[in-house]
């Protein structure tokens, strides 16, 4: 994966179950990292097409291989959080192609 193409970041976040001080918990979306992405056009309409109709933004971001991520974490990209659909691996942990779909 070459480090040219990574010309975006997004942020990964996780949710998390706190406790207030009155003993109600709640869930907080932590930031786990903040990464360098490729947004990946082409890959969508494909996504898209596959999966039929949709009302979602749909996006594919392409970071290198990590192995703390997963479906239920969260991508937050120029103000808008998208939730995981997919990840897949490139090549042999080369990076991570991640398919997700605006949250309403």
């Amino acid at each position: 994966m070459k480090a040219g193409k990574l010309d975006r970041k997004i942020a990964l976040e996780r949710e998390v179950e706190t406790v207030d001080r009155y003993g109600t918990p709640s869930s907080v979306w932590t930031p786990i990292a903040t990464v360098a992405a490729q947004r990946v056009t082409a890959s969508t309409d494909e996504f898209l097409a596959a999966s039929g109709e949709r009302t979602e933004t749909a996006m594919v971001f392409r970071v290198r291989y990590r192995t703390d991520v997963r479906l239920s974490d969260r991508v937050t990209f120029e103000g808008t959080a998208f939730n995981m659909i997919e990840i897949k691996e490139l090549g042999r942990r080369e990076g991570l192609e991640l398919r997700c779909e605006a949250r309403r």
